[in-house]
């Protein structure tokens, strides 16, 4: 197996398409090698902790509503491109995801890393749900399978928060400036939200390289 380390963050719409591109490659190529692996990477790492407003949010970022209107937009242009429904309107709020981020960690101690990360894009971008939230979180985890109340607890505490802030910076450091990034084998460097075809090319390569 060939390891698959992909930095992202569940709010950040490019993660959502590219997790679904490479979805779909993987699924055409049901013998991929990879082995993945999702670390943290906020986008907003000083968002407080309650979240804020979307669109005033990004209306004061871009400069206006109608700045705003056309990057969504765009979005949904590319998104439909891609065979990917998304509609950047859906999320009303943009939430401080270092809970999301430290759900991941432990559903990947559970080996249940993946189907969580598909969780979390999911409830925010296709059902609007507030993943800052821990009874939203502790949700999402039980629903993978692991337990609620433990999640809760944990979710409540301030468990592991500093390591994966940590691991966010070490990750800049590193030179992972924007999201999705994608290291493969811990050697080759893969950026933004591919389509199919660039990661079918990508397995095509590596197994014939091995």
């Amino acid at each position: 197996m060939i390891r698959l380390d992909i930095f992202s963050d569940p709010v950040c719409p490019w993660c959502y398409l590219g997790k679904a591109n490479l979805d779909r490659a993987l699924e055409a190529a049901a013998d991929h090698p990879f082995r993945i692996e999702w670390h943290p990477f906020q986008l907003n790492p000083d968002m407080p902790p309650e979240g804020v407003d979307k669109r005033d949010y990004l209306a004061a970022r871009f400069g206006g509503e109608a700045k705003v209107d056309e990057i969504h937009d765009r979005l949904r242009q590319i998104a439909k491109q891609n065979g990917v429904d998304l509609d950047p309107d859906v999320p009303k709020r943009i939430p401080n995801t270092l809970n999301a981020h430290r759900l991941i960690h432990w559903a990947g101690i559970e080996g249940k890393q993946t189907p969580v990360v598909a969780a979390l894009f999911r409830a925010y971008w296709k059902e609007g749900r507030d993943i800052g939230n821990s009874s939203v979180l502790a949700d999402i985890a039980a629903a993978a399978g692991m337990d609620r109340a433990a999640t809760l607890r944990l979710l409540q505490s301030d468990a592991d928060a500093d390591d994966l802030r940590a691991r966010d910076q070490d990750a800049r450091h590193k030179g992972v400036t924007a999201v999705p990034t994608f290291l493969i084998a811990q050697q080759y460097v893969v950026s933004g939200a591919q389509p199919p075809d660039i990661w079918a090319k990508v397995i095509a390569e590596l197994a014939e390289k091995n």
